[in-house]
């Protein structure tokens, strides 16, 4: 029997991806999605709740995410769910993080205006058209411009688990 450990999120980002260059030249970039769920409570009045949820690229997927994706952007994702702990000096015990790692995200958002939501499609107009998939397994577009350009060379993307930092 196989184990599946896959997260798939549609939602806003709340700030700009912060990114962090490592001393080995890799690149990571921290973004925090907020996905919200609509329901009627008891007394059937609707109710909004709000999660707001820890997104880690790293590499090629990283240095993509600071060029395309801005605070206010509605994006999907797919990745994995993981958790570490870290202690931060000074510190008696540690912390233990919850965050979802990413291997491919796809904006769902016009790239004008991210910060303005009359802005937005709606998802039916985003379903209808074609989209930017960006991944560290893959790196082609569904645009006509990349069907003509040759596709870049494939990165090989290896988590380095000596790279536990906290943001």
């Amino acid at each position: 029997m196989s184990n599946i450990n896959k997260i798939i999120l549609i939602g806003r980002l709340g700030r700009d991806p912060e990114v962090r260059y490592l001393e080995n030249g890799a690149s990571v970039a921290k973004i925090a999605v907020a996905t919200t769920e609509s329901y009627k409570d008891k007394s059937g009045e609707w109710q909004e709740q709000t999660e707001w949820h820890d997104v880690v690229m790293w590499r090629f997927l990283a240095e993509r995410a600071e060029k395309t994706l801005k605070k206010g952007a509605l994006v999907y994702i797919e990745g994995k769910l993981k958790h570490r702990k870290y202690q931060k000096e000074g510190e008696e015990t540690a912390r233990r993080i919850s965050e979802v790692v990413a291997d491919t995200f796809r904006l769902l958002s016009k790239r004008e205006g991210f910060g303005e939501s009359s802005n937005f499609p709606t998802a039916a107009d985003e379903m209808a058209k074609p989209s930017t998939v960006v991944s560290n397994q893959d790196t082609t577009s569904s645009s006509p411009e990349a069907q003509n350009t040759p596709a870049p060379a494939k990165k090989e993307v290896v988590e380095d688990p000596s790279d536990d930092l906290p943001f």
